[in-house]
């Protein structure tokens, strides 16, 4: 089953980080968020991507040019440029990294990747966005409805401190809860082909009429992950990452 990320957006409010890279290139502990993602996936035994690139696309793709060489040791014969690896223990992927323009939209990038998609099941997320969902699961529950598309359904992190009173006694404070009450489109969502159907064109967004349209017929189902999720979509988000994996119990990292 393939996976596609969406690696093709402008990033604006990571705008420090982004005006040299795209944003699935930000890193987290010395490597991009894109490349905490596909670990991710590739826990759960799913090893072929498809990348949407747009933004700075070039700089994706030289990342994963450069990936087996600048990760491993290197004996390199002068005369000729012969290159050997040595100690190659890289992950078993194979990377689709297709250009799908600078201005399209997200129900666009994901229509032009219908070529390399192939008419199966496939999963599709953002390239902005860790958790620690049980992907097997997730397959399971699609599977079990039938219908065309399941998206996951996160509590989003709160913004500010939790205070819970006793009158005007502070009973319970913590500082960055998931919220308690409602959900919210979390990405790493499972779909049949059917669903490119519903996209029209490349100034299409997926989270508008594609979306809205399967809830109207029926077609789209929540799995509920209450557990741990976190989008980067701001220079805070990316210190609270960056603080996760620095204490050593980043929650999204699943993989040994």
């Amino acid at each position: 089953m393939k996976v596609a990320i969406l690696a093709g957006g402008t990033g604006t409010r990571l705008a420090e980080e982004t005006d040299v890279k795209p944003k699935p290139m930000v890193e987290i502990g010395g490597k991009p968020i894109l490349w905490h993602i596909m670990m991710h996936y590739s826990h759960y035994g799913y090893n072929e991507f498809v990348v949407a690139l747009g933004y700075k696309g070039e700089y994706i793709k030289k990342y994963m040019l450069d990936y087996s060489s600048l990760q491993c040791n290197l004996t390199v014969t002068i005369r000729d440029g012969k290159v050997i690896r040595q100690g190659n223990n890289h992950p078993d992927w194979t990377v689709e990294l297709i250009d799908t323009g600078i201005d399209t939209n997200t129900g666009g990038r994901i229509k032009r990747l219908k070529p390399y998609i192939g008419n199966k099941t496939f999963m599709l997320t953002w390239g902005d966005g860790v958790s620690n969902i049980d992907l097997d699961q997730l397959l399971v529950f699609h599977r079990s409805h039938g219908r065309l598309a399941t998206v996951t359904a996160v509590r989003p992190p709160a913004r500010f401190g939790h205070l819970v009173f006793d009158g005007d006694h502070v009973v319970e404070f913590s500082e960055k809860p998931q919220t308690k009450e409602g959900w919210i489109n979390g990405a790493f969502f499972v779909l049949e082909p059917q669903v490119l159907d519903y996209i029209e064109g490349d100034s299409t967004q997926w989270e508008k009429e594609p979306m809205e349209r399967l809830a109207r017929e029926g077609q789209l189902m929540a799995y509920r992950h209450s557990s741990f999720w976190q989008c980067m979509d701001t220079l805070r988000d990316k210190r609270l990452l960056q603080e996760l994996w620095d204490s050593g119990k980043a929650p999204w990292k699943i993989w040994e």
